[in-house]
């Protein structure tokens, strides 16, 4: 089972992206993603970028993943 987490995209060069989730930063492929840029959410599987998110729902579900992080302590 794959949970893709919403990932901002820091700094972009090319076809390569650096994302940045709760901190933790990694390098993503954009060629199925051209289109993204800088401050945008992306959803990986991978190494690859797949789709790009609203910025509000990848809020929301990061907010999710919070929550439930939370609940757990």
């Amino acid at each position: 089972m794959c949970l893709a987490i919403p990932s901002k995209i820091v700094s972009k060069k090319g076809d390569t992206a650096v994302v940045d989730v709760y901190g933790v930063q990694r390098e993503a492929n954009l060629m199925l993603c051209p289109e993204a840029k800088v401050g945008d959410y992306i959803i990986m599987h991978a190494g690859f970028a797949i789709h790009i998110l609203d910025k509000k729902d990848a809020e929301e579900t990061l907010q999710m993943f919070k929550d439930i992080e939370n609940m757990q302590k």
